[in-house]
């Protein structure tokens, strides 16, 4: 029986989601892009930056199911399944980067399709509670969605992913293209379905705004974590911010320190 029939609806699922990875290892073929993750997406928003190439594509789609990996990776302290669907149907859903909508059809018609593992009559009650988290979307409810802008499409992404009710969000590069009102807008939207009771687990390169709505984040370079912790002390981090935020050296920087953060800089431009 799927958990959904048992209670009623609300959109964060079941309850607030907890995500445990160990040794988490993944790539394409015989390439390793990730090696020996540990991580967490505890209740509330976490954050996953770096990078291009650093893997944080790669670790969305092991934990999706979309290709294999290596580790434990438990939900609320089960075990995460191996198979897609079977990960959809334990309350976990992807919003992949490029939205992959389907063009020639209506927003409400592309919402309907994130309820496919959803019983008929419940399909309603969840696409309206996804356009409470959209509004202009229900404006836009009968518009192709391949005539609207890159951000109303990410938007129907991210709704058509809550009409299934998921314990945990993921969200891949939400901002990517986006002009910065729109982008403003997309993670404040993270941040109410976070509060709202889903977690959220989010890959995302603009390090600033990211931070400024996440609770936790975790940065990636090269297949490994290098630093983790609490989104306000990440944005306060000297190498954090050199490496990543542009921040400049003071004066009262010891050449120990230059010396650290050029290192850094120097792994991300590689």
């Amino acid at each position: 029986m799927m958990w959904w029939r048992d209670q009623p609806f609300t959109l964060g699922g079941s309850g607030r989601a907890h995500l445990k990875v160990q040794g988490l290892s993944a790539g394409y073929g015989p390439f390793l892009v990730l090696r020996d993750l540990k991580l967490e997406a505890r209740p509330g928003l976490t954050v996953i930056l770096g990078p291009n190439g650093a893997g944080k594509t790669t670790l969305l789609k092991a934990l999706a199911g979309l290709i294999p990996m290596r580790g434990i990776v438990t939900l609320d302290g089960e075990d995460l399944p191996e198979k897609t669907h079977e990960i959809v149907r334990a309350g976990v859903a992807l919003v992949a980067e490029g939205r992959q909508l389907f063009p020639q059809m209506t927003v409400t018609e592309n919402l309907e399709l994130g309820g496919w593992l959803v019983p008929k009559a419940e399909r309603t009650p969840r696409i309206e509670a996804a356009f409470a988290q959209f509004p202009k979307l229900r404006e836009r409810a009968q518009q192709l969605a391949g005539t609207m802008s890159g951000g109303e499409q990410q938007m129907v992404a991210v709704a058509r992913a809550l009409v299934s009710s998921p314990r945990l969000l993921m969200l891949d590069e939400p901002s990517l293209g986006l002009a910065p009102k729109m982008v403003d807008e997309l993670l404040a939207a993270a941040r109410r379905i976070a509060d709202a009771g889903t977690t959220v687990l989010m890959v995302e390169q603009n390090v600033k705004k990211a931070l400024a709505v996440a609770d936790r984040g975790y940065v990636l370079e090269r297949g490994a974590l290098v630093a983790s912790g609490s989104a306000r002390l990440l944005a306060r981090s000297a190498v954090v911010r050199e490496a990543y935020l542009g921040a400049a050296e003071s004066d009262t920087t010891t050449a120990a320190d230059a010396a650290r953060r050029h290192a850094v800089r120097q792994r991300v431009q590689a």
